[in-house]
């Protein structure tokens, strides 16, 4: 069936502070639903694991993804559709940061997914797509909101309505990737390195800062603001913060537990 096929490997590295997930599924990575609810369930285990700090998504394959497997919507009831985009979204409700290595095409639900993801990284092989006018559909997994929110109401809506490519140069001036490194090895040491130092900090002040920043980004200014200056009160009191202090004024490397 189109359904089924393709993993979504995971792995832990750095004394398992970090996870790193792989899409496997051939040369082009291509999304079959079975791999969408893998995404879920990898992630879901990852919350589950307090000692997971970081994660990194990647693929495989010679392209990130070219996108979700299209014979298999047709295998699929109409009404099972509505809930289309939970799965490859769970990035953005994970409480951990998330990290997309992104080196090749990366089209369809793959952009929808790393659209989610906290930090996006490519190579000048990444493009960006969302393809879905060429079938006479449009995003389905919040691929429309997401990249209206990311680079402007008016470049979504010529990107979208007019299935055209982003390359990796343009993505990154629009902020849609944060960096662009020479190759997929390159990518993947930096991103590595990313990790590691994020790894490093108070898993309680990366929560915290991912929750700020989503949840205030869409709101007035004041909301934001607000919810800013109590999530710092609030970091306040923990023993990570207690712990920075005093490894400052040690200095040394301050040892993080989360608490």
């Amino acid at each position: 069936m189109a359904l089924t096929g393709g993993d979504v490997v995971l792995e832990r590295g750095h004394d398992g502070q970090i996870a790193y997930l792989t899409l496997s599924h051939g040369k082009y990575t291509v999304v079959t639903m079975e791999m969408r609810r893998l995404v879920a369930e990898r992630f879901a285990e990852i919350d589950r694991d307090p000692q997971i700090r970081v994660v990194v998504v990647r693929s495989d394959g010679e392209h990130f993804t070219s996108g979700g497997d299209i014979a298999g919507f047709m295998e699929v009831d109409p009404i099972d559709l509505t809930d289309l985009g939970h799965d490859v979204t769970a990035p953005a409700r994970s409480t951990k940061p998330v990290i997309a290595a992104i080196d090749g095409y990366c089209f369809g639900v793959g952009l929808e997914m790393v659209l989610s993801c906290d930090i996006r990284l490519g190579t000048p092989r990444t493009q960006l797509a969302l393809p879905e006018m060429n079938l006479g559909m449009i995003p389905g997994s919040g691929g429309t909101q997401r990249l209206a929110r990311l680079i402007g109401l008016s470049r979504a809506k010529f990107h979208i309505m007019t299935a055209t490519r982003i390359k990796a140069e343009q993505a990154l001036d629009w902020g849609l990737l944060a960096g662009l490194y020479e190759d997929r090895d390159a990518l993947y040491s930096d991103v590595d390195a990313i990790a590691r130092k994020m790894a490093g900090f108070s898993p309680a002040a990366l929560r915290t800062a991912k929750e700020v920043l989503d949840r205030g980004v869409d709101g007035p200014l004041y909301t934001g603001i607000e919810l800013e200056r109590k999530a710092y009160s609030m970091l306040r009191a923990t023993e990570d913060f207690a712990e920075g202090v005093k490894a400052f004024g040690e200095k040394r490397t301050p040892n993080f537990t989360g608490r």
